[in-house]
């Protein structure tokens, strides 16, 4: 079924998890950059995986996305994770920073102008995406919306605590933060913003 012809208000559990999870995997493939959304605790969950793949060689390069400031910090979200991330050894020379989005739509329109001055676009194959595992769908999909059709992305989710594919209807901010996630990539989806999917639901 497309995405397009699901009804946020009657979803069921399954048909939920499905919408979020499914598919959602690492390819294990090398990529030219590694993509991470910033969030208010992105550097407690994200950050962890992103330096992983840096790591281990998955891509030279990591753009940190985000420019809301949380909790009345005077960093924003990009800045926060590159200050931390050069703390845990990554040289400064391969983090980009992109902080001026307010979301996960700005997120990848504002890094398309730091991706090509790094890379130029239509050189690159492949981003590395880090993000939470419920907000991956959404990410992904923006970023096949928005970014040229040629770059092809590895999905690298990162979990949080109680938002997980086996526990996220175990508690009440789980089932809200679902509920929220799964009615706004129906509803984008069926205003023209973000590209139309088949999921098996």
């Amino acid at each position: 079924m497309l995405i397009s012809e699901l009804d946020a208000e009657k979803l069921t559990d399954f048909q939920m998890s499905k919408l979020l999870f499914s598919g959602i995997e690492d390819d294990q493939k090398n990529g030219d950059c590694i993509f991470v959304a910033g969030s208010s605790k992105a550097i407690q969950y994200r950050l962890p995986k992103a330096v992983d793949l840096y790591r281990d060689g998955r891509a030279d390069k990591l753009i940190f996305a985000g420019g809301v400031k949380w909790n009345g910090n005077s960093d924003s979200e990009a800045e926060l994770l590159k200050k931390e991330a050069i703390r845990l050894g990554i040289p400064e020379k391969d983090i980009l920073v992109e902080d001026v989005s307010l979301h996960t739509l700005e997120n990848v329109l504002a890094s398309l102008l730091l991706l090509n001055r790094e890379f130029h676009l239509y050189k690159m194959k492949r981003l590395l995406v880090v993000t939470a595992s419920w907000h991956m769908r959404r990410l992904h999909l923006t970023l096949k919306t928005y970014m040229p059709n040629w770059i092809e992305y590895t999905l690298c989710y990162a979990e949080d605590q109680n938002t997980r594919e086996d526990n996220w209807f175990l508690s009440d901010i789980g089932r809200q933060r679902v509920k929220s996630e799964c009615t706004k990539i129906i509803q984008y989806v069926k205003q023209g913003a973000l590209f139309d999917q088949e999921i098996e639901v």
